[in-house]
């Protein structure tokens, strides 16, 4: 027999192992089905526009305890907001105009109409002026690097989505590259 022959029980021996060796690497080196299902399952952190997106500068106990002393309502008339914040309906149309994360939404009669984010936003202002002593201007400007911070984790979400996706992909191109190995083996065998 020549040694040189591809179809020698050993090459043929040789091969087997190689490809076997091949094939528990490329499991134990990638996610399985049910890793990437039950990983897929398991719950993206949320971001929303409410007080625990805010960094925890921001929030205290309180602040949370009052967002959820807000009633569950459609929407709010300013003179129940100025009643639930303890304040004039008329320092609540002065934020309107300086802060531009307070825009409630003005019925055809230019009656405004809150909603509960609106609110929340609406006690996070009062937090930042009246207990943490900020300015105007320093509130406004913590509100920017709040939404900075919060556009920058979204960033991130949406990149680390990009790259599962990207893994999802080699994945299966690795899966169709042992499917074809496999195949190729049944052919010299």
């Amino acid at each position: 027999m020549n040694s040189n022959n591809p179809d020698t029980p050993k090459e043929n021996a040789h091969f087997e192992i190689f490809q076997t060796e091949f094939e528990l690497q490329l499991e134990d080196n990638f996610l399985t089905e049910e890793a990437l299902e039950k990983e897929a399952s398991e719950p993206v952190r949320n971001l929303k526009a409410e007080a625990e997106a805010f960094p925890s500068v921001l929030v205290d106990d309180q602040l949370m305890q009052e967002i959820a002393s807000i009633p569950d309502r459609f929407g709010f008339k300013i003179g129940d907001v100025a009643d639930l914040l303890g304040i004039k309906q008329y320092v609540l149309r002065y934020w309107e105009q300086e802060f531009e994360l307070l825009k409630p939404k003005k019925a055809s009669n230019n009656q405004r109409f809150y909603t509960k984010k609106d609110v929340e936003n609406a006690f996070l202002i009062r937090k930042l002026l009246y207990r943490d002593k900020f300015s105007i201007e320093g509130a406004r400007q913590a509100l920017k690097d709040v939404k900075f911070v919060v556009k920058k984790e979204k960033d991130k979400e949406k990149d680390f989505s990009s790259v599962i996706q990207k893994m999802d992909f080699v994945q299966d191109q690795i899966k169709n590259f042992v499917s074809e190995i496999r195949k190729t083996k049944s052919f010299f065998n």
